[in-house]
């Protein structure tokens, strides 16, 4: 049966590309035509989309999130917000998808093909690179950063013991400072109104940070920030958590609640409050919670930050492939 490949837009993706996302073998946050629509308003003005689907007599078997500018072709997103990106399949029909769009890419302009932000178990690395060289193309994959990961034990205890000697007596150091430091109370914000009220706080302590950090927060990455906590806690995959030292806001993480898995997006906290590790102690009580909640993994995202090996994370490398026409 004919496979064909077709230019969509997000408004006629949308609901299927949910279905086919869940029967995808590689299924994560940033492949939701949420995020790849927030990033899209953001920052896409500058390229054109190449949002393409492949079907077999009008069923979606395939999704190609790409964009075209005067580098070639890439990934609709930026690894400056985007910690993963990919293809997104039915499982079973990666070959036939790949292929097909393979013939489709061949026939059009393009010198390279530039794949960032890829998981080792990426679709991408699995199917459409091995299937692009064996058309000629060339191909250089190098390792771009890492992202470092925690499977979550069972218990509270478990996980202590996971730890090293050094960082568990570090962290349990710390969690007794906090608790002299005045009162406390952790929580999570999901309704869509409060997380927008609360937005506005987490942007000011952000701009409070020093060096890259503050430097971050660009307009173009605030409204990002804001498209995309609005759609995803309308989805209910949002968490806004908050750390309170006597009654007030000290620090605030952005994680998203998707397939069993806390990912700790971005965070912030006040200077003010940082000898008592309010930062630190926060992103530790996103760990319980998510213990206690049952999740499979915590993941840490992209970047080498001290805290996330402190608190037991594992590095998982992330790739970057480059494709070029001999």
């Amino acid at each position: 049966m004919k496979i064909s490949v077709g230019v969509e837009t997000f408004a006629s993706l949308e609901e299927p590309w949910r279905q086919l996302l869940s029967d995808c073998a590689v299924n994560h946050v940033f492949l939701l035509p949420e995020w790849q629509r927030a990033w899209w308003h953001a920052f896409g003005a500058s390229s054109e989309m190449l949002l393409l689907s492949v079907r077999q007599k009008g069923e979606l078997l395939g999704i190609a999130p790409l964009q075209r500018n005067s580098n070639g072709i890439s990934f609709i997103g930026g690894s400056d917000v985007c910690d993963y990106m990919d293809f997104i399949t039915r499982r079973g029909e990666e070959a036939a998808v790949f292929t097909c769009l393979l013939d489709y890419l061949g026939e059009m302009d393009w010198d390279r093909i530039e794949l960032n932000s890829l998981l080792p178990r990426s679709l991408a690395l699995s199917h459409f690179v091995p299937l692009a060289r064996q058309r000629g193309y060339q191909t250089e994959i190098t390792q771009e950063d890492v992202s470092p990961e925690l499977v979550l034990p069972s218990n509270w205890d478990e996980y202590f013991a996971l730890l090293t000697t050094k960082n568990r007596h570090e962290v349990r150091r710390k969690m007794r400072r906090l608790e002299k430091v005045g009162l406390t109370r952790f929580y999570a914000i999901s309704q869509s109104e409060q997380i927008a009220q609360a937005l506005p706080d987490f942007f000011r302590l952000f701009r409070l940070s020093a060096g890259e950090k503050a430097d971050f927060m660009t307009a173009p990455r605030r409204v990002f920030f804001e498209t995309l906590a609005g759609s995803l806690s309308e989805a209910g995959y949002l968490r806004l958590y908050c750390l309170e030292l006597d009654g007030r806001r000290v620090s605030y993480a952005i994680c998203f609640d998707y397939e069993n898995e806390l990912y700790l997006y971005n965070s912030a906290y006040d200077p003010a409050s940082g000898s008592a590790n309010v930062g630190l102690m926060l992103k530790l009580n996103c760990l319980r919670e998510s213990i206690m909640a049952g999740k499979r993994r915590f993941d840490f995202l992209r970047g080498k930050e001290r805290y996330k090996y402190e608190l037991g994370g594992q590095d998982v490398p992330v790739y970057r492939c480059v494709i070029s026409r001999g």
